[in-house]
């Protein structure tokens, strides 16, 4: 590789511009991965590329039947070979990569991206609304208004709320049996 950083990697599928950290890096990576062998287990890839945070997590998925290989549900040992499409649902998401490279050992971001292609769906946009109940710090004690105001917006009823059936007659809010009124 020249020290150009808009060089293209050539063993890339899809050539991309590769800076050359980061083609350090991935050589690196690649020498500490499979030797000789052209699988890598799908729980060790699957974390090594940060797809999950853990390996035991990258195995859960697996054994609770969220990560696909080429359509299929597979054990944490599933061997992935470069060309293989990985499906991982994690964390209400579905991520869908396209595996270029295979690695074992966990690599940074910017090394991660060259070893997959990622044609997942765009993740779903977040809601704009703000928090129901959320207070600035150092407002002080909410005032009875904003109470109501807090409960309302989180559909919260309770006794004497303006929305709530009320106190019912001969229940609560009156003396303790057995006990007189001062």
């Amino acid at each position: 590789m020249s020290s150009d950083p808009t060089s293209v990697d050539p063993k890339s599928p899809d050539p991309k511009p590769v800076d050359p950290k980061v083609a350090a890096a991935i050589a690196a990576a690649e020498a500490a991965g499979p030797q000789g062998a052209s699988s890598v287990r799908v729980d060790s890839w699957i974390w090594s590329v940060r797809l999950v945070k853990t390996r035991s997590m990258g195995a859960t998925a697996c054994r609770g039947g969220h990560v696909r290989v080429n359509g299929e549900r597979v054990k944490p040992a599933h061997g992935v070979r470069v060309g293989d499409e990985v499906r991982l649902r994690h964390e209400g998401r579905e991520r869908v990569v396209v595996v270029t490279r295979l690695i074992r050992k966990r690599v940074g971001p910017p090394v991660a991206t060259q070893c997959y292609i990622d044609n997942s769906p765009p993740p779903p946009p977040r809601e704009a609304v703000a928090p129901a109940g959320v207070r600035d710090r150092g407002a002080g004690r909410p005032t009875k208004r904003d109470r109501r105001e807090m409960e309302r917006l989180r559909g919260v009823t309770g006794p004497g709320s303006v929305s709530g059936p009320g106190p019912v007659p001969g229940k609560g809010f009156g003396n303790a049996p057995g006990k007189p009124r001062p």
